[in-house]
Parts: C-alpha cells; sequence; structure tokens
C-alpha cells in the first residue's frame, strides 16, 4: 500500500512552469520547482513585446480566434499541430482576461480597454502589452500566485538547482530526476510521480543568441538521450532585429516595428530606378535624406511591410547586408523609430533602454543598428495528445466542418514519447511549426500551464502507487551514473578547452545552420559535429574544486549541446526543402509531398547517434497554401 504523497516535478521556472505549479497545487498535488536561476530572472523575463489574443475590441475591429488560429498555422507553414494550436487560440482571451485580474499592468487606452499594438504576421491589432516588459510583468504576477501554494506548503522551489538526468523505471516511465545544486554541488535524486520539463530553447548550441546564457538546450538533450524523441529540432528561429555583443545578441522586439518602426537600409538609384549600396553607407543615418533610404520590407512587401513574419524580415536583412547594402557596408541594417511621437517611444522605453546602454546611442534620436540573430526553438521534445472532435462555435470559419481540439484534462496532453515525462513551453515542439509568429510565445507559455497542467495532475491521481513508495536502488543508480560522469570530468588530463569547444560551435552552427542552409556546408558541419564529440572526449577542466563550479556545469552541458547540435543538423540535411525559417538556396520551395511532415529525432544510445525518421503532420482544419505575405 502506497504511504507517500503523490507529487510532480516542474523542472524550469519561467511562464511555463510556474503556470504549470500553480495548476497542479491548484489539483491538491505537492509540487517540487527546479530553477537554475531565481525563478524571477527566467528567460521569460526578457520577452518584450506582448501577448496575442482576440479579446473583445480586436473582436469589434473584425479579428477572431479563428483568424488568430489560422495566422499560427499560416506562420508556422503548415507544420504546427492544428488541434493544439486551435485550443491555445481559442483561450487566449481567456488567459488575457485572467492576467488582468492577476494585477497583470497592461497598458491600456484613455477609455480603460486594453491597448493592443500590430505585431508580425497579422494586419490586425491583437497584441497585448505591458510597455516592452510584458514578458517581465506576467512572469511577477505568475510568482505572486505560486508564492500562495509556496507557503502553504504545496509548492517547494529549489531555486540554483540542475536539471542532471530523469529517472526511468523498467517499464520505461518517468519517477523523478537527478539534480544538483550548483552552489554546494550536492547530488541527489527527487522522486516525483510526474516531471514537467519547462526549460526553454537551445540558444548557447549557436554561441551567441538572443536567449539568456543558460538556454543551452542541455536539459532537453538529456531526456533525448534517456529516450524521449524530438520534434522538428531543426526549426531554430533567428529573429531580424537584435544588437550583436561580445557574451549575447540582445533583443530589439517585434514591438518597435509594431509600433511603426521602420527598417531601411542606405541606397542610391541608379540610371534605371534600381537600388545601389550608398556610396557613403556609414555616413550619420540623421544627415542621409528621405530619397538614400531604401524601406525594403515595404518595398518589396506592401500589404504587411514592416509586420511581415520573422523569418521572412530576417532573410530579407540577411540578403540586403550580404549583397553590399549594409550600415557602412557592413552587416548592419537600421531600425528607425525615430519619427514616432514621444507617446509612442514611451511604451517601448524599455527596449530603448538596453539599446542606449549597450550602445550609447539614444535610439529616440539616432536610427538603431540591428542584424538577425538566434531567438527561438520552434522544434523540441516531441509530445501528444488527445484530439476531441466538436461542433464549431460562433467565431469558426470552418464553413460547417467539425472542429478538433484537444480534450481537456486528457493525461496524455503534452506528454512525450516516455510516460510522465511532460514538456511545456519553447520546449514543446508542437504549436509553432516551421515560424513563430511574434507574442505567441508567452502565450504558449501560459497556456501549456494552465490548460494541460490538470492532465499532469489527471495522470498522477490515475496511478496505483507513488514513485516515492519505489525501490530506492532505482533512483541511486541513476545518482552513481550521474557521479561516475562528475568524476571523469573532474579527472580529465586531456588538455581540451571546453569553452574554445564551444567557440568553434557556436561559429559554425550560426554560419551554415541558420539563415542559410545548403547540402555541401551542412554535410561539412555534420563532419564537424562528429570531430566536437572526439575532441570532447578530450576536456578537461580549470576549476576541480566542488562547490559553484560552473566550469563543471558548463562542461557537462557542452556534451549535451553538441548531441543535440548532431539532431539539428541531421534534420536540417534531410529536409530537402524551405519552410518557414529553415532555408535551402538548393531547394528553394516548400514541397509538401514529402515533407509535410514532423522530423522525429530519436537517440540510438548503443551508437551514440540520431536516427530520423519522418511522421505526418495532421490536417484536420486547415489545408496548405501558398505563403507569401503579399509579396511583389
Amino acid at each position: 500500500m502506497a504511504t507517500n504523497q503523490k507529487r510532480v516535478i516542474v523542472v524550469g521556472g519561467g511562464l511555463a512552469g510556474l503556470a504549470a505549479a500553480v495548476r497542479v497545487a491548484e489539483a491538491g498535488l505537492d509540487v517540487d520547482l527546479f530553477s537554475l536561476v531565481p525563478v524571477k530572472r527566467s528567460h521569460s523575463v526578457c520577452a518584450q513585446g506582448g501577448i496575442n489574443a482576440c479579446t473583445e475590441p480586436v473582436r469589434q475591429e473584425g479579428f477572431s480566434e479563428w483568424n488568430h488560429f489560422d495566422e499560427t498555422l499560416y506562420g508556422g507553414d503548415f507544420l504546427n499541430h492544428q488541434p493544439p494550436v486551435y485550443e491555445m487560440t481559442h483561450w487566449a482571451p481567456k488567459i488575457i482576461d485572467l492576467m488582468d485580474r492577476m494585477g497583470v499592468p497592461f497598458n491600456r487606452t484613455a477609455e480603460g480597454n486594453l491597448d493592443r499594438r500590430y505585431f508580425g504576421g497579422s494586419l490586425f491589432r491583437r497584441t497585448h502589452f505591458s510597455g516592452a516588459s510584458t514578458g517581465q510583468q506576467l512572469l511577477y504576477a505568475l510568482d505572486e500566485q505560486t508564492r500562495k501554494y509556496e507557503a502553504a506548503g504545496k509548492v517547494k522551489k529549489y531555486e540554483f538547482w540542475e536539471f542532471l538526468w530523469p529517472v526511468l523505471d523498467s517499464s520505461g516511465a518517468c519517477k523523478g530526476i537527478v539534480g544538483q545544486d550548483i552552489r554546494t554541488m550536492e547530488m541527489r535524486a527527487f522522486p516525483a510521480d510526474a516531471v514537467v520539463m519547462a526549460t526553454g530553447g537551445c540558444g548557447l548550441i549557436f554561441g551567441k543568441s538572443t536567449m539568456s546564457v543558460i538556454c543551452n538546450g542541455g536539459a532537453a538533450s538529456r531526456c533525448y538521450q534517456a529516450g524521449a524523441w524530438l520534434g522538428n529540432p531543426e526549426m531554430i528561429q533567428v529573429h531580424p532585429t537584435a544588437i550583436p555583443g561580445e557574451d549575447k545578441c540582445r533583443l530589439m522586439s517585434e514591438s518597435a516595428r509594431g509600433e511603426g518602426g521602420r527598417v531601411w537600409v542606405p541606397a542610391v538609384k541608379d540610371a534605371s530606378g534600381n537600388w545601389t549600396p550608398h556610396p557613403d553607407a556609414g555616413r550619420d543615418p540623421r544627415q542621409i535624406p528621405e530619397n538614400e533610404r531604401w524601406y525594403i520590407l515595404e518595398e518589396k512587401y506592401p500589404e504587411y511591410k514592416n509586420l511581415v513574419s520573422r523569418d521572412v524580415a530576417t532573410r530579407e536583412i540577411f540578403f540586403t547586408c550580404r549583397d553590399g547594402f549594409g550600415v557602412g557596408g557592413g552587416r548592419m541594417a537600421y531600425l528607425d523609430i525615430t519619427h514616432l511621437p514621444d507617446e509612442t517611444k514611451n511604451k517601448l522605453h524599455a527596449i530603448l533602454e538596453i539599446y542606449e546602454k549597450f550602445t550609447g546611442d539614444d535610439p529616440r534620436e539616432v536610427p538603431m543598428k540591428i542584424f538577425p540573430a538566434v531567438h527561438y526553438s520552434m522544434g523540441g521534445l516531441y509530445t501528444v495528445y488527445t484530439e476531441e472532435k466538436r461542433v464549431p462555435e460562433a467565431n469558426d470559419e470552418s464553413d460547417g466542418e467539425p472542429i478538433f481540439g484537444m480534450k481537456h484534462g486528457a493525461p496524455n496532453n503534452m506528454m512525450t514519447n516516455v510516460p510522465g515525462l511532460y514538456a511545456f513551453g519553447e520546449v514543446n515542439y508542437a504549436y509553432h511549426g516551421a515560424t513563430r509568429l511574434g507574442a505567441n510565445a508567452l502565450l504558449n507559455c501560459i497556456f501549456d500551464g494552465i490548460f494541460n497542467g490538470p492532465s499532469v495532475a489527471n495522470y498522477v491521481n490515475g496511478l496505483d502507487t507513488a514513485a516515492a513508495d519505489l525501490d530506492a536502488s532505482v533512483f541511486d543508480a541513476v545518482v552513481e551514473r550521474e557521479k561516475a560522469k562528475e568524476k571523469k570530468l573532474l579527472g580529465a588530463t586531456g588538455g581540451e578547452n571546453p569553452y574554445k569547444l564551444h567557440e568553434e560551435m557556436g561559429n559554425w552552427m550560426n554560419d551554415y545552420c541558420t539563415v542559410i542552409r545548403d547540402a555541401e556546408n551542412l554535410d561539412k558541419l555534420m563532419a564537424k559535429v562528429q570531430e566536437w564529440k572526439r575532441r570532447y572526449e578530450n576536456v578537461s577542466l580549470a576549476d576541480t574544486g566542488m562547490w559553484t563550479n560552473q566550469n563543471l556545469s558548463f562542461t557537462r552541458a557542452l556534451g549535451d549541446m553538441i548531441i543535440y547540435a548532431e539532431a539539428i543538423v541531421l534534420a536540417s540535411i534531410d529536409r530537402k526543402e524551405s519552410r518557414g525559417c529553415h532555408y535551402r538556396p538548393d531547394y528553394p520551395e516548400r514541397i509538401d509531398d514529402p515533407f509535410l511532415k514532423t522530423s522525429l529525432v530519436k537517440y540510438d544510445a548503443a551508437k551514440n547517434a540520431p536516427v530520423l525518421e519522418f511522421e505526418d503532420v495532421p490536417l484536420p482544419m486547415v489545408q496548405p497554401r501558398e505563403r507569401s505575405y503579399g509579396k511583389k
């Protein structure tokens, strides 16, 4: 007979993790919440622009939840799973209402209604925002709710703890984790009846990105190596507007374009009326007249203009700079908000302050210099769900055909192929297809926690016994294996510098597996990945102490990053088409037959290698169509 209280572990202290913790605690279960950093410093705090939803003011302008659903599929180039997307977009207005009642200080109009801004991929103002620090405000509100359950003894936070490995029982079900306190270096197992991974993206694999430097993909890679599958790992979003930096890239939010910001490069027209590189491209932009500014997105996409989807804007900026039009002849374009009224600039205060702090220029007076940077992982851990057929809602433009959503509370919603192991937020692959629309990330994270948190609770409540009643040897074996890995790294004397190895990996992955991918360079990259795997066996640490050893934590994660990178490259090689963010100049068109499929990557532990399969994407409601954003 079970004697222990059932409990759930949530790994990740961002929006998805906090929302999941609250919902599971509401269901009466105990929650252990693990975060590598204090939860209020999780990467969700960096989200700037807003959160999408068809609330009543948006509906009055002619928008609907169905439009939001369709825009998300269109933006994802139809690689998304439609039932989860349908559910997410139809729950979005409820989520805005909930967060508003929690005290999130959304911007409001003079009449007191929630204000909205334009965002990429839509011609409707359906993005709700809190200045340009929306993620921070949402995160703080959910943290307050989590603290309520923490005070009641239902949630226990483990901040500064690193997830090392999932614990699986003899049937292959997840029964807990092994974690390590990155201050004291204590390592131990934590039993749980279900584990929710909410660990975000894998930006550090590409060296510099707009993600926090803790977003290394290591946790997802460890689950992958333990038997969880990856879905569409090759789908990595490159944001069109970021400030390159020595340590990382800093995002200049899409909110700048949503509020009327314009992208341009210095250029002049020749006798035939064609744009040519400016003879003085490094000149003070304030001295460049209007007729010597090429507004590339406005000219090429007259319908959406600066509101095209991110992959489209990224490629246009990248190609324009590659062709010699960049600021000063380099890899930079201008993002210009100087023409906007002060009232609008004030809404963007948070990001303008970031730009001024790191460049010294005031973007209210001088156009910002930007360039694309890795930003988001559409792919991630493969998940499943229970589909539910039902009649259309009033605003569903389904021509009377049935609607297919997710069954609320179904125990398998957003569970990986490993029973009891779930994936919420960015680490989940199902929602965004080949390109995520801006302001759908915050929505996805909160929706996963709110809608699918009860699924976790239902799964746990349906189990006959508690994980804590398992024989201790199940947990001890995983702890000992992780300690053996640690001991090997601490005693290594191979001489390979892990930071130099990571720098090389980041450069190669950025150069050959981001904006442009082609067979020749991808093959070279895959050969490099095999070299990195061999060289990793010879890494050695500069710090072998056992107190807050960051060298150990980074080097351990580096091995996992290389394995994840291999999956990304393999899927990039075998997807011989261009779809969303995945652009192949050797295969420049989208090819639905045979590539309207999920790239499904499984890890072969015996060979230490990925195995790629393709799985059909169900299309129960919307059929694929040409994706152009009104290009001329």
